[in-house]
């Protein structure tokens, strides 16, 4: 499978960017998946709910079915974060996975960057950032485009796999 990433820090314009690209390109008639990485504890279930249950009374592992999507929940209970080649491989196949966050794997990635955020650009020194799209103007060795111009880094990322 063909895959891309969105890096950048907190408030840098990643999901958006990612919600965007995922319109613009599934609208060119490709398939797409995304893989997002959270730092945080996060609970897609709620309390109350059946498969909350089923999870909280000790199950590995509940797959949520109905007649318009499935959800599988997977508790690792102490054990490792699964790697991205894991993740990866887990996915059903399409044309391209986009995936958010996972900054210090080897995939090539398109940094989103805000001034406003007041971080550091992670491209000068991630050699697996390949382009940079940014709120405000900048010179590196790498494209710079503008974080709003979603066809253009689409067009990027889609000729970058080959597609």
């Amino acid at each position: 499978m063909r895959i891309y990433g969105v890096t950048g820090w907190k408030n840098a314009g990643k999901t958006g960017l990612m919600e965007r690209l995922v319109t613009e390109i599934t609208g060119r008639g490709f398939t797409v998946s995304t893989l997002k990485h959270a730092h945080h504890s996060v609970d897609v279930d709620q309390p109350g709910t059946d498969s909350y249950r089923h999870r909280i009374a000790g199950a590995s592992e509940v797959l949520l079915a109905s007649g318009q999507r499935i959800a599988i929940m997977q508790e690792l209970r102490g054990a490792s974060e699964p790697s991205l080649d894991e993740l990866l491989a887990r996915l059903s196949p399409v044309d391209l996975v986009l995936i958010e966050g996972f900054k210090r794997e080897a995939h090539p990635k398109v940094e989103a960057f805000r001034a406003e955020a007041n971080n550091p650009l992670m491209a000068p020194e991630n050699t697996t950032i390949r382009a940079v799209a940014s709120d405000t103007p900048l010179t590196l060795d790498c494209p710079v485009f503008d974080l709003d111009d979603t066809a253009a880094i689409a067009d990027f990322i889609l000729q970058e796999v080959g597609l």
